[in-house]
């Protein structure tokens, strides 16, 4: 009999697109020399670090915000600073350090534009300082006497729900001295405590939860894994601080949509980081230029 143990289990989250943001950006708002800009105090606490983002001009001209861009639309990635002050990104890395030399040169508008921002979806990160998890899946039957021949066969089966719960060491990594910088590709605890109160953008992921996988990235190796994946809303954050521990956090979610428990090669070990490359059916190896 095979015995598995926790420590071969991971989590990745998937940041989900929210509503649109309407609003301004005059004149006022951005500061060339610091390439940095600000909204009205009503979008603070709806864009996190590292949200990849459209910006969009909403009437029709070329957006007056950024060197070198004649186009109404930009896409990338934001650092959201302590003041509420953001700076643009062309990688998710360099959104979570935040390092003004990194960031995208800006130009003085010309006059106020009105814009639309909408975040958008991007690659699986892993969860870092993840302590445990559980996930739970649930079928209710449904009453279905009375119901047509088409709604009977579409609810017999009944409803699958789940649900479940992440404890994690708190962390929490923002200002630009921190000289413990992100891994590549990581997300930190604190994001889902942000997500929970966000209105606008909504609370939801999209998660993999790991329950097995080997590890490394040759795909022999991989492709036993077993995860759960599913779309996910968080419902509730809570914070355990006690005098000299670590501080521990604790994510209950609720999952939206289909549930699916899947055995095999995960996406993530597809590509391999250099060079890239894509099994094809025959075994062999197809070169890509790049993977995200």
């Amino acid at each position: 009999m095979t015995v598995y143990l926790g420590d071969h289990g991971a989590i990745e989250l998937k940041r989900a697109s929210g509503a649109p943001i309407q609003t301004t950006i005059d004149i006022g708002d951005v500061n060339v020399d610091k390439r940095r800009f600000s909204f009205p105090e009503d979008v603070r606490g709806e864009l996190i670090a590292g949200d990849q983002i459209d910006l969009v001009r909403t009437d029709g001209s070329n957006l007056d915000l950024i060197q070198g861009h004649n186009d109404p639309d930009w896409r990338g990635y934001v650092f959201v600073d302590i003041m509420g002050g953001i700076r643009l990104y062309n990688s998710f890395e360099a959104s979570i350090r935040g390092n003004a030399n990194e960031a995208i040169l800006l130009k003085t508008p010309s006059s106020s534009q009105p814009i639309a921002i909408q975040t958008r979806n991007t690659r699986y990160n892993q969860l870092a300082q993840v302590k445990q998890f559980d996930f739970t899946t649930e079928r209710s039957q449904v009453e279905i006497t009375h119901l047509g021949d088409q709604f009977r066969k579409q609810y017999e089966a009944g409803l699958i729900s789940g649900q479940g719960r992440l404890d994690c060491f708190w962390d929490h990594k923002l200002e630009m001295c921190d000289p413990f910088q992100c891994g590549q590709g990581v997300e930190l605890p604190i994001y889902l405590a942000q997500l929970c109160i966000r209105l606008t953008q909504g609370a939801d992921f999209m998660g993999r939860f790991f329950i097995f996988t080997p590890g490394g990235n040759d795909l022999r190796e991989s492709s036993n894994s077993v995860w759960y994946e599913a779309d996910c809303i968080v419902t509730n954050v809570s914070v355990n601080v006690t005098s000299a521990e670590i501080i521990e956090s604790s994510i209950d979610f609720v999952t939206t949509g289909t549930i699916r428990l899947l055995v095999g090669v995960p996406p993530s070990y597809l590509l391999t980081e250099e060079p890239a490359k894509l099994l094809q059916e025959d075994g062999s190896g197809l070169l890509l230029a790049g993977s995200d």
